[in-house]
């Protein structure tokens, strides 16, 4: 009998399905919309901070993935009183995406499908790391009133710091700090305007560069720079051709 599957972070479940194990994904959040033609047919059981616990119980489930930041530490304790396995997850950086394939593929007997993804990963890193970076600093933007971003400790953060960009601001104790836009001017060469968790388009270009002249100011897929699993494959190259051009202009 196989495993059946809650995922509680959206891009742990494309990392699931991604494994082979679409079939025993049971439960999902309406924030994992990847692969959309496969987890469009499973069932929602909330949000990642709002769980419908009574839902999930009647899913039975054999195993619920949770994530350390996605999900909250309450939930995750009420669901280890009726799933027999909850899989915690907490990648810090790029590098522990290999940490993560391995765990998933050796919990549900994928080792195979997760040593392949390990070696697409790898090649990946390695092609970003042979090319010459010059170092940056940027200003990545993830909400807007108030201006949040992301600090050096972040996954994203990290992220950058493979193509040579700095993270500003660069001492923080808030891993996603309120700034002032204008306080940055001078001190970045570039703003990230990010997709997610708020969404901006073009019309909030001219603001940012208004209140931070002087710096290049652009959107960015947030989905290739915050997404660890399997996407970040795809994130490591997108974010080298990203920075290719975006040095470029």
């Amino acid at each position: 009998m196989g495993s059946r599957i809650v995922c509680l972070v959206p891009s742990i479940t494309e990392l699931v399905c991604d494994l082979g194990l679409a079939d025993e994904l049971v439960g999902r959040t309406g924030f994992c919309i990847h692969p959309w033609e496969t987890v469009r047919r499973i069932p929602k059981v909330g949000g990642t901070k709002d769980l419908k616990l009574e839902r999930i119980r009647e899913l039975a489930p054999t195993h619920a993935i949770v994530n350390v930041d996605e999900n909250r530490r309450e939930d995750a304790d009420a669901l280890a009183e009726f799933v027999p396995h909850i899989v915690v997850t907490h990648p810090l950086g790029p590098l522990d995406n290999l940490d993560l394939y391995r765990l998933l593929g050796e919990t549900f007997g994928r080792e195979a499908q997760a040593a392949r993804l390990c070696e697409e990963f790898e090649r990946a890193l390695d092609e970003v790391r042979k090319r010459t970076w010059p170092p940056q600093d940027v200003l990545y933007l993830i909400w807007r009133d108030p201006w949040m971003a992301v600090a050096p400790d972040t996954y994203i953060a990290q992220m950058l710091a493979l193509v040579g960009w700095r993270s500003h601001p660069l001492h923080s104790q808030d891993r996603y700090p309120t700034v002032e836009l204008e306080q940055c001017a001078g001190h970045v060469d570039r703003v990230l305007l990010s997709s997610e968790p708020y969404h901006f388009k073009e019309r909030h270009i001219a603001e940012v560069a208004a209140a931070v002249p002087g710096a290049d100011v652009s959107l960015i897929d947030g989905e290739m720079t915050s997404w660890y699993g399997s996407r970040a494959i795809q994130g490591l190259r997108y974010l080298a051709d990203y920075a290719a051009a975006a040095i470029a202009r």
